[in-house]
Parts: C-alpha cells; sequence; structure tokens
C-alpha cells in the first residue's frame, strides 16, 4: 500500500462557526479526591429539541481542536454539538509528570470525567463520537450500559490494541526501507522526518501542509506528553505503534456481544479510511460481532482524519447518520 500514488483528498472546504458559548466544569477525579477543571465548547443550544451529538478526541492527550470541522454538523444539521479536552491537555487541567504516578492515568479516569461532563450539562439524552482513542474510551462507555445513549460513532478506532500494534507493523513494511531504518532508531537524526512520512501516509493525507487545527494539536501534544506517555508509552506521537503503556492490553472484542439494540438503540456508525492506521481488521469485529445495528463507511482518500481530509462527505456521513430515525 503506497498512498503516495493516489491522489490526495480535497481537505477541508469551507469554514466553521465559534463555538456559541465555552466554559468549564468542575471534576473531582475519583482516586485522589482533587479537584480539576474539564474545559468544553459547545455549538447550537442544548435546550434544543435535538439530541446533542457529544465529540471524544484522540491521543490519549491530543486536544479536540483537530475536530473542530465537525461542528459544521450543528451548522448543517441544526444538532448541538459539544467538544471537550480531557484533563491533563488542551485548556482543562494539566499534570507534570511528576505529579502522580502513571497508574494514575486510566481509563476509568477519563470514563468518570465524561460521565461528570454529561452531567453538569445537563444533558440526559445523547450520541457519542470518538476519533482514535476517543472512540476507544467511548466504546468503554457504552459497555458500562448508560441510559441516555442513543448513538454510536467510531472514527477510526481499534477494537483492540493487539490488533492495531499489528497493523501499524504491516503499514511501516511497505514503507522504504530506510524510512523503516530511522523509525526503528529514535536517535537517528532522520527520525523525525521518517515519523513525518510515516503521519503523511496514515495520519491525515492533506497536502501540502496538515491543516491549521491538526497542528495546534499537535503542538499542544508535545508542550505537555504526560498522559500520551502514560497510557501509549514511547514516543510522542499519534502515529505510535509500539504501545506499552496503561493501554496496551486494552481490548472491547470479547464484550462487543453486549452492544445490542437495547444499550445502544440509535446503532453504530464506524467510519476509517482507506488508508488508516486503524485498518479494517481494527474496525471488523465492531461490524461482525456486536448485536446492535450497525453501519460501516469507508473514506476513499482518507488516512486517519477523514474529517479533515473529505470535511464536506465527511459532515453528511455523520448527519445523516445522526439524523436518521432510529
Amino acid at each position: 500500500m503506497d498512498p503516495t500514488t493516489y491522489p490526495p483528498p480535497p481537505g477541508q472546504t469551507r469554514r466553521y462557526a465559534p463555538p456559541t458559548r465555552s466554559g468549564t466544569v468542575r471534576f473531582r477525579i475519583p482516586s485522589t479526591n482533587d479537584i480539576a477543571e474539564t474545559s468544553y465548547s459547545i455549538w447550537g443550544n442544548l435546550s434544543s429539541k435535538k439530541v446533542p451529538l457529544i465529540c471524544v478526541h484522540g491521543g490519549p492527550g491530543i486536544p479536540h481542536d483537530y475536530l473542530l470541522p465537525i461542528s459544521l454538523i450543528s451548522t448543517d444539521y441544526t444538532i448541538p454539538v459539544v467538544m471537550y479536552d480531557q484533563v491533563g491537555c488542551g485548556r482543562s487541567t494539566h499534570f507534570s509528570p511528576h505529579q502522580y504516578h502513571p497508574s494514575f492515568f486510566t481509563i476509568d479516569l477519563f470514563l468518570a470525567e465524561l460521565d461528570n461532563l454529561i452531567r453538569c450539562l445537563g444533558i440526559t439524552v445523547y450520541d457519542l463520537f470518538g476519533h482514535s482513542w476517543g472512540g476507544m474510551l467511548i466504546s468503554s462507555h457504552a459497555l458500562t450500559q448508560p441510559a441516555g445513549l442513543r448513538k454510536l460513532i467510531l472514527c477510526s478506532t481499534p477494537s483492540s490494541m493487539k490488533t492495531f500494534v499489528q497493523v501499524g507493523a504491516e503499514l511501516r513494511s511497505f514503507l522504504p526501507l530506510e524510512i523503516q531504518a530511522s523509525l526503528a532508531d529514535p536517535l537517528s537524526p532522520e527520525h523525525a522526518t521518517a515519523a513525518m512520512e510515516l503521519h503523511r501516509r496514515h495520519l491525515c493525507r492533506v497536502e501540502p501542509f496538515f491543516p491549521e487545527e491538526l497542528m495546534t494539536s499537535l503542538h499542544s501534544l508535545a508542550e505537555n506528553d504526560t498522559v500520551h506517555h502514560a497510557m501509549n508509552g514511547g514516543p510522542s506521537t499519534p502515529a505510535s505503534v509500539d504501545i506499552n503503556g496503561s493501554l496496551k492490553d486494552w481490548s472491547v472484542v470479547s464484550e462487543l456481544g453486549l452492544v445490542t439494540e437495547k444499550t445502544v438503540p440509535g446503532g453504530v456508525l464506524l467510519i476509517n479510511g482507506y488508508f488508516d492506521s486503524a485498518q479494517d481488521a481494527c474496525v471488523l469485529p465492531w461490524f461482525s460481532k456486536t448485536k446492535a445495528r450497525v453501519k460501516w463507511v469507508q473514506f476513499a482518500l482518507s488516512s486517519s482524519m477523514p474529517h479533515l481530509e473529505e470535511t464536506d462527505r465527511f459532515v453528511g456521513v455523520v448527519g445523516r447518520f445522526l439524523t436518521t430515525h432510529s
């Protein structure tokens, strides 16, 4: 698979509005009772009769700026859209590398934060969108069978880290040998260039430069990678395939039969790109094992960021799914 031989995606062709309102909610960390703040933004009106879409960013530790074009769903479909930065990144409370032991950063921490945000915003019925790690998080949220969850959208989301690592190794094997060698040696002077080549193939294919929203999120990760390092381990890059942090054994494959039409009544939408780091093998268990209604859409020109690579089509696909009566 050589993405460089295929045409680039169209990218983002129109601008989006600023949020209707932004703010923070207090979050009491369950394991320590420390108080943190979760920063959020809302497009539209939560008091409307439309079910809101809550968007959960990836990383871990990559703030939501790169998801901003998804707010066009509010513009096009008058659906309230909520985005937030998970604690440890973006505009939410940050943690220093030595403030907590790496074992502090668990999926349970971020599940509790999501539950707290939903409660503090007074949301009772909701749809969830998760990108990459965000999809893993909302997968685990769905397995708790929350009463208010209606629809689930998983974008570029693996069903298990073991499969994701195997797929990553396979994608690397298609790279030129000199790039593979530089990727394998973090001390190589060519390592950063090789990593960027990997990213341009399987993270975001927009040319000639990454979109501003993505660069903003990546710069934020570079400034504070505490959460990312604790949970993913290894180098602080969203395309890392060597996972040795707290997420290394994460999987929902054996539990997907618990996702039913009763627990997710509006159904599940699976999204990945043809050149995605979450290749079909990562997504397939969700399609074959869940007992809820499932739709799978692949974006032919995209890698891991179809909302930035094929924005107009992406907004249409997600918007139609959200407005289809369950």
